[in-house]
């Protein structure tokens, strides 16, 4: 068994409104004009290195932006563009909403189990409702078509809806595996928050992360359910994916990740003896210093010939202490052996890194030519992407262009072209 990273594709919708509170990024770009064009690029960038690296790489698809529909149910009617047009005067913030390209997050999109964890055999896959914030709260719909198709083959896949609103989830950013390799049942820990009344929210619930694990049908002896430190919630740990990765038997974690950090560990090794704990001291790096640069929210993973990359985003290189830990953790015999990085910077200065761009699922062979096709990718499909995204994505998005007519037929038109490339019906 091996992993398939799908990666969001940036939308053409990608701009700098500032909605996601609790995320440092995000509130301190607010308002900054944004690059569409080289964002998608950036991150086709990271899924072409990723297949360079020898690791089967897909996408998933930017949704519908402007969502015109969801405007609707707040008695805006007329055209599509009349609909737009009378959001913007009258509540421009939900058509801030409607514009959102954060489905390029799909870290967020799911919560997935692998088959060897499950009661069933087969890989379960519940969608996210993203509910703690608006404008991530649109997305599932949409995420859960693409995932029905996507993983349409019932013998091999079970595809869970999302939980009903007001229980927050908020998909595999909050849940991590550690196994002796990829095909051996694992560990899943799921991790959640809690919130204070003056803080920021702590998006992933306890209940929705107990739910998943029944839906999945995880024992109990391959589950571990941890809550993550209000330390690091009030720092701008938004999800668990922002202060620890795991990677097969590897954990890299934050000293102050978890509410109870010694529980966690000793449970981890009750249940994989084999687990290589690689905690980072907070007298090495703050968790002001991990949240800014994301270190933690980096894809760790197996190299075909042996051994461990871990892919973190350039701001790492820029961050002191962050850039000294990572010579240190790499010049002797550890797991990881090496580190790249790469430019990120416009999914960064709305608080996503490496690893908020990719979900990551487990298959084997078979299970992998159940999958729809039209997601994966390969060389030609890569440099078809690209051509769309030079044709069509805009070049840069100001604030005041999201009420501009222009820009929705501009997204709604580059949308469609991506779908037409890709075979998928608009």
């Amino acid at each position: 068994m091996r992993e398939i990273n799908f990666d969001g594709l940036v939308g053409p919708s990608h701009n700098y409104a500032g909605l996601s509170f609790g995320n440092r990024a995000s509130a301190s770009h607010a308002g900054e004009v944004s690059r569409p064009r080289v964002a998608a690029l950036q991150g086709l960038g990271k899924m072409r290195r990723m297949m360079e690296l020898g690791l089967r790489q897909g996408v998933l698809l930017p949704h519908e932006r402007p969502l015109t529909g969801w405007l609707r149910q707040f008695g805006f009617s007329g055209t599509d563009d009349a609909v737009c047009a009378a959001a913007w005067r009258n509540e421009p913030g939900l058509l801030r909403t409607a514009l959102s390209a954060s489905p390029m997050w799909t870290a967020n999109a799911a919560t997935v189990s692998p088959a060897p964890d499950t009661a069933d055999g087969r890989c379960h896959i519940s969608a996210a409702n993203l509910c703690t914030m608006l404008h991530r709260s649109i997305e599932a719909p949409e995420t859960t078509r693409q995932l029905g198709l996507l993983f349409a083959d019932t013998d091999r896949f079970a595809l869970h809806p999302a939980l009903p609103a007001g229980i927050g989830d908020e998909g595999a950013a909050n849940m991590m595996r550690l196994c002796p390799h990829h095909g051996a049942p694992g560990l899943e820990i799921l991790v959640y928050g809690e919130t204070r009344p003056d803080g920021f929210p702590a998006r992933q619930s306890r209940i929705a992360s107990a739910a998943v694990a029944r839906r999945h049908g995880l024992a109990a002896e391959r589950t571990l359910l941890a809550r993550q430190s209000d330390a690091a919630i009030q720092a701008g740990a938004f999800h668990n994916d922002v202060v620890a990765v795991a990677n097969e038997s590897v954990l890299l974690v934050h000293e102050q990740a978890f509410a109870d950090q010694g529980q966690v560990y000793d449970a981890i090794l009750r249940h994989v003896s084999s687990a290589t704990i690689l905690e980072v001291p907070a007298s090495l790096v703050s968790l002001e210093d991990a949240i800014r640069s994301y270190l933690f929210n980096a894809q760790l993973i197996t190299l075909p010939e042996g051994g461990m990359a871990l892919i973190v985003p350039d701001e790492c290189r820029r961050t002191g202490a962050v850039a000294a830990w990572l010579d240190a953790a790499t010049s002797g015999n550890g797991p990881v052996r090496r580190v790249e990085s790469m430019n990120l910077r416009e999914s960064m200065q709305n608080g996503g890194g490496p690893a908020c761009l990719r979900l990551r699922i487990v298959l084997d062979d078979v299970a992998e030519a159940a999958l729809d096709q039209r997601f994966l990718l390969d060389e030609a499909k890569l440099e078809g992407i690209a051509t769309v995204i030079d044709d069509r994505w805009p070049e840069r998005i100001s604030p005041d262009d999201l009420g501009h007519a222009d820009l929705w037929e501009d997204c709604r038109n580059a949308r469609r072209e991506l779908l037409d490339f890709l075979g998928f019906a608009a």
